[in-house]
């Protein structure tokens, strides 16, 4: 028996009929509005969380590099135990897979626990921290040391240069690159349907497993990825313009 080629009527036929079987039934339209809602928490949670922890362990690794060689007693050997615990902690975070630290976290840290989105968070904010760390301290290494010297002539302590002069300056040098880190968390996030938390792509799954369709529930939820990323892409833009206008 010779299976023919379907013609284009009877091809956007099927793809009509999946659609509405993926999303139109049962309103499994909600399941992927809701699993959106979810993905975005989790980056958005997660993000707050790494920029934190970025933030410090750049912090402390700068300060230790631009320092450590000047500074005496006590302030000197904590720096030294703060610097050498960031180490670790960027080797451990970046030499590990998410998936991995994802499995973990959720299997062995937090095994009693069932909050799923909690578990998220935290993974995805301690791997981001690692990420951000690195960008922010480029960013700060990137600013003149003259500017330091600046901040102390007028009377600044090393704390109050490093909030007011420095880090904003370091901020708008690493924004493209943090905006390709929070594009590349936002992605990263569908790894959590691993754990049952039902994002965006658990929502696929979910819908797949009942209709036996594949490629509208998975090709659905490509296109919202896709859109989501361009309209972070287009804020982030329109922020970097704000942010040079204002420097002019």
């Amino acid at each position: 028996m010779v299976l023919l080629p379907l013609s284009a009527g009877e091809w956007f036929a099927d793809v009509k009929k999946d659609f509405i079987q993926s999303f139109i039934e049962d309103d499994r339209w909600k399941l992927f509005v809701e699993g959106l809602g979810i993905t975005l928490e989790v980056t958005a949670l997660s993000l707050v969380m790494g920029l934190a922890i970025g933030v410090v362990v750049a912090i402390i690794r700068s300060t230790y590099d631009q320092q450590h060689e000047s500074m005496r007693g006590a302030g000197k050997v904590l720096l030294k135990i703060f610097n050498t615990i960031s180490n670790i902690y960027l080797t451990v975070i970046r030499g590990t897979p998410a998936m991995v630290q994802l499995l973990i976290m959720y299997f062995v840290i937090f095994a009693s626990s069932r909050n799923t989105i909690m578990v998220a968070v935290l993974t995805f904010g301690i791997n981001s921290g690692a990420y951000v760390a690195e960008i922010f301290r480029s960013g700060i290494m990137a600013v003149d040391r003259g500017q330091m010297e600046a901040g102390r002539s007028l009377g600044f302590g090393y704390v109050r240069t490093m909030q007011y002069i420095v880090i904003p300056q370091a901020f708008k040098n690493v924004l493209p690159a943090l905006g390709n880190e929070l594009i590349t968390l936002f992605k990263e996030t569908s790894i959590v349907a691993m754990i049952g938390l039902r994002d965006l792509t658990k929502a696929a799954i979910n819908v797949q497993s009942v209709t036996y369709q594949a490629f509208m529930p998975f090709i659905g939820i490509a296109v919202i990825y896709l859109l989501v990323v361009l309209i972070l892409t287009r804020l982030l833009g329109v922020l970097e313009r704000r942010l040079r206008t204002g420097e002019h």
